[in-house]
């Protein structure tokens, strides 16, 4: 059994920051794959980041290159995504999902595990 839990969702400014956190509990490995993904209503989720089990980002989505970062702390069991330069357009509910694989991916499918999400919202 393994869960995530997101936090740090909230109401920010056009360019504001905003860092997000996901703590894993239960029967996780940090050398699982961890990533975030976005969606907002009447759109597809869409992957943001992933992360091996150094901190790597190996793919970030292209809507969030240059402005987002995803890291880990293992020690803690936690992951983080730190956004910058919010923009209108990431208005969105952010979910933290883990793989049972070392290799991250980008699809949704290539996740067992997610957290209940944490809505963000950027105002204009």
């Amino acid at each position: 059994q393994v869960q995530l839990v997101e936090s740090g969702g909230g109401l920010v400014q056009t360019g504001g920051s905003l860092r997000l956190s996901c703590v894993a509990s239960g029967r996780t490995s940090s050398a699982y794959a961890m990533a975030w993904f976005r969606q907002a209503p009447g759109k597809e989720r869409e992957f943001v980041a992933a992360s091996t089990w150094s901190g790597e980002s190996t793919y970030s989505g292209d809507a969030v290159k240059g402005r987002f970062n995803i890291s880990r702390v293992n020690a803690k069991n936690t992951v983080y995504l730190q956004m910058n330069s919010l923009r209108p357009e990431d208005t969105a509910i952010y979910y933290c999902a883990q793989a049972l694989t070392v290799i991250p991916g980008t699809s949704p499918r290539d996740y067992d595990y997610w957290g209940q999400g944490t809505q963000v919202t950027v105002s204009s």
